[in-house]
């Protein structure tokens, strides 16, 4: 798993050998490269995500004020009752 990470893929060409200036010109080329293959989201992809993610997180801020209310109610009420004399 962690060999596979390490070594280039099988047809790949290895890194250049070199000073580190080489090096490092040759990994920006490749970072260019890759980010070239990158698909991009259009804008309603991008707003339809964004609005799914703001409902998501106001249903979960919703369920978690839910949960902290009546757990509340729970431990404030009833835990001191269980010890009362």
């Amino acid at each position: 798993m962690a060999v596979d990470v390490a070594r280039p893929p099988q047809g790949a060409s290895p890194a250049p050998a070199g000073n580190w200036w080489t090096r490092l010109v040759a990994f920006y080329h490749g970072v260019v490269a890759e980010m070239r293959k990158v698909t991009w989201p259009d804008r309603p992809q991008v707003q339809s995500a964004t609005i799914a993610i703001i409902i998501f997180v106001l249903l979960l801020a919703l369920f978690i004020t839910i949960l902290d209310w009546v757990l509340s109610g729970v431990l404030v009420r009833f835990v001191p009752s269980l010890f009362a004399r």
